[in-house]
């Protein structure tokens, strides 16, 4: 299949970005955005009012001010202008998955096999058009079989110009040699010589136009002819399993978007077991009426592709999508995912322990953020309050299984609270200790378990050498864990068990 490539030029985002927020110019007086370099001001965006009054990009504001002295300006902000470029990215994704930024002020679209689904390739770039001057900007978009021609023809052809598919000569070879994406001064020498259109450039041998004019020329001629091959840079590095369902009707009721969001999971779901995949991150995208997308995704502790566990992940985060007038289009995209294994259940039998604990997380997860859960996990350390640390419950760590000791409690004190202990018989356990002001009488024990810090390594909390724990039960039926330590010896409470 020959590929297709759409080149989307803003001509004006900087000071279409004011007017979005600010609303048209007073008496349509032009506008431009200005910038500083060096000591110069110059214009980084000019307004249609402001072209058709003799101003250009790259102006000095003082040169701008002897044309049209009633120019307004205001100053530019290449950030606010980037952000508003990657919302007009992921907004192209409702065409094709792979969209990459071309420059400051461009996209290039890889519509390869995504054209069909608009009425063809005509209706796709009307429908481009129509939808970006919807929404206050001006756009030039072209198509051909290369990002080099689609560029040539979005800023140097008539808007909405297509190539057909093997006429990228034909469609290029009366553009000026500027539209190969050539420096002034390259363009400026072929032009002094006669060679101003591209159609000039193709009978020349290859060696000649090279060592005159840089190989650089020539590779920029190819790329546009595709003689050389030209990657794109896309914002996602492969195609994720998405799925897309589009409405002949908007939507807007909460049953209407669970019954689309149910089938685009099923789709989603056999796309990833067809390739041995579960979902780690999944987004979706609602495109409304009036041009802008809701963005919503959830994550997983585990790769997972069960329908039925993904929508109820999603359930709890559905109200904060707002349709607007209506929802025309949805798409559902993996965009993160990981080797699941088929996996055979018992007959009878419910989800093992470690299953219920994903399950968990994922809820927790996607209502409270992964940041703000942790697990436990094992570290090769004797000593209890060394033997586990606390990392994300999503990402890959090694797993060590727990060390051969004995029972330890299930609330460990960060370091061992001192406790008044009565004497018992033979230096065993105490006959009763106080602990925050509550005496406790000892009625059982279990140990001693002697327990030596590491010497390898300089603790502060295990200078004073080794200690003998004792598992403590009292007259209530509350248990304890405490340790003698220290010449001469003292009690201390490390921590509670139940």
């Amino acid at each position: 299949m020959r590929r297709r490539i759409v080149s989307l030029w803003f001509c004006r985002l900087a000071t279409d970005r004011i007017l979005r927020h600010r609303g048209p110019a007073p008496d349509d007086r032009p506008l431009a955005a200005v910038t500083e370099s060096g000591s110069r001001i110059l214009l980084s965006g000019v307004t249609l009012a402001a072209e058709r009054a003799g101003l250009s990009p790259g102006m000095t504001l003082a040169d701008a001010r002897a044309v049209a002295a009633h120019l307004m300006t205001v100053p530019a902000d290449p950030r606010a202008d980037a952000v508003l470029l990657s919302r007009l990215a992921r907004w192209a994704g409702r065409y094709t998955p792979i969209v990459a930024r071309d420059g400051a002020d461009g996209l290039f679209l890889d519509i390869t096999g995504c054209a069909h689904l608009f009425g063809g390739e005509a209706a796709m770039l009307t429908d481009m058009a129509t939808r970006l001057e919807g929404l206050g900007l001006a756009a030039s978009a072209a198509l051909a079989d290369t990002p080099g021609a689609a560029w040539a023809l979005a800023r140097h052809g008539r808007p909405g110009a297509i190539a057909p598919p093997g006429g990228t000569a034909r469609a290029l070879e009366r553009l000026p040699v500027a539209a190969l994406r050539l420096d002034r001064e390259t363009a400026a020498g072929l032009a002094h010589l006669g060679l101003r259109r591209i159609g000039d450039l193709y009978g020349l041998p290859r060696g000649s136009l090279a060592a005159r004019f840089g190989v650089g020329t020539v590779r920029q001629l190819d790329r546009a002819l595709g003689h050389a091959e030209e990657p794109l840079a896309a914002s996602r590095p492969s195609t994720p399993p998405c799925a897309r369902m589009s409405f002949a009707e908007p939507i807007a009721a909460r049953t209407d978007i669970d019954a689309a969001l149910a089938w685009l999971l099923g789709e989603i779901c056999t796309r990833l077991e067809g390739l041995g995949c579960g979902a780690r991150r999944l987004e979706l995208a609602c495109h409304r009426v009036d041009g802008t997308a809701q963005m919503l995704d959830i994550g997983t502790a585990r790769p997972l592709r069960d329908p039925s566990a993904l929508a109820r992940l999603f359930r709890d985060r559905l109200d904060r999508i707002d349709p607007g007038f209506g929802i025309e289009a949805m798409i559902l995209a993996a965009t993160a995912s990981e080797t699941l294994s088929p996996a055979q259940g018992r007959i009878g039998s419910r989800c093992d322990t470690q299953e219920g604990a994903a399950a968990l997380t994922d809820r927790l997860g996607n209502r409270l953020g992964f940041g703000r859960i942790r697990r436990a996990a094992a570290v090769d350390s004797h000593l209890p309050d060394r033997a586990w640390r606390p990392v994300s419950p999503v990402e890959g760590v090694e797993v060590l299984s727990p060390p051969a000791t004995p029972l330890r409690p299930a609330r460990l004190f960060a370091r061992p609270e001192p406790v008044a202990a009565e004497a018992g018989r033979n230096e065993g356990p105490p006959a009763a200790f106080r602990w925050r002001g509550r005496r406790h009488a000892v009625c059982a024990a279990e140990g001693p378990e002697r327990i030596a810090p590491e010497w390898w390594r300089d603790d502060p909390a295990w200078r004073d050498g080794a200690r003998d724990y004792w598992r403590i039960e009292d007259a209530a039926g509350r248990r304890f864990w405490l340790c003698r330590v220290g010449d001469p010896p003292q009690w201390h409470l490390h921590g509670l068990f139940g």
